[in-house]
């Protein structure tokens, strides 16, 4: 038995391009310096992370409540309405096979993200092969601390039962490659952004593969 622990942006949905164009955007309208590449960064993080760290860097302070919440409402709003826009969030190609094979070896599918968009998390057994059970699901909703931080990947570690050497990480984003390093499992990335294979690295994934299709191999060798 095994358990691979997905993340859900970028790896299971290709819902970076819309997350950085509403955070780019938004952020523009707070005068919060805050680039896709930026996003492509960040990602991971919980919504709340991601203000509090770009209030700091532009104006040296903590965000409040009230903005925390104004700018993450605006947010996920803007989102949604790109999503719609452009006929819903499509899902990483090739990430279904991944899935369906996972499936059929008896392994656990976990998703561990730092997403609270319920329009995302709640399709997944919609739009991809029904293999999500809620009680392997870790959100933001279920976090302190999110992703750099280990706690998302040891809390589905530990209710997974199994040993850590039974379970694989499948991560796209630095931030989400260091929690999963940090809680000490085997990490695999898959490159479906704007980042760099030397940025995955460099956060300490021990595979990176530039598809699915790739990953996907790996798996069956």
């Amino acid at each position: 038995m095994r358990a691979y622990f997905f993340d859900m942006d970028g790896v299971l949905f290709d819902s970076m391009p819309n997350h950085a164009l509403a955070w780019e955007e938004v952020m523009r309208q707070y005068d919060l310096p805050f680039t896709a590449y930026d996003c492509y960064l960040n990602e991971g993080r919980t919504g709340e992370s991601v203000i509090r760290e770009a209030m700091w860097k532009a104006r040296n302070r903590d965000a409040t409540p009230d903005e925390i919440k104004t700018i993450y409402a605006e947010k996920s709003a803007l989102f949604n309405t790109l999503a719609q826009q452009s006929g819903g969030t499509p899902t990483i190609p090739n990430v279904a096979e991944v899935l369906r094979y996972i499936a059929l070896c008896g392994d656990q599918i976990w998703v561990v993200t730092g997403s609270g968009m319920r329009s995302l998390i709640d399709n997944l057994n919609t739009v991809l092969p029904p293999v999500f059970q809620q009680d392997r699901m870790i959100t933001a909703f279920d976090v302190v601390k999110g992703k750099p931080d280990p706690e998302p990947y040891l809390k589905a570690w530990e209710r997974s039962g199994l040993k850590k050497e039974q379970c694989f990480v499948i991560e796209n984003a630095p931030l989400g490659v260091c929690s999963g390093k940090a809680a000490g499992l085997t990490v695999y990335a898959v490159n479906t952004g704007i980042l760099t294979r030397e940025d995955l690295l460099q956060a300490g994934a021990d595979q990176v593969f530039d598809s699915m299709i790739e990953l996907l191999e790996f798996l069956r060798r």
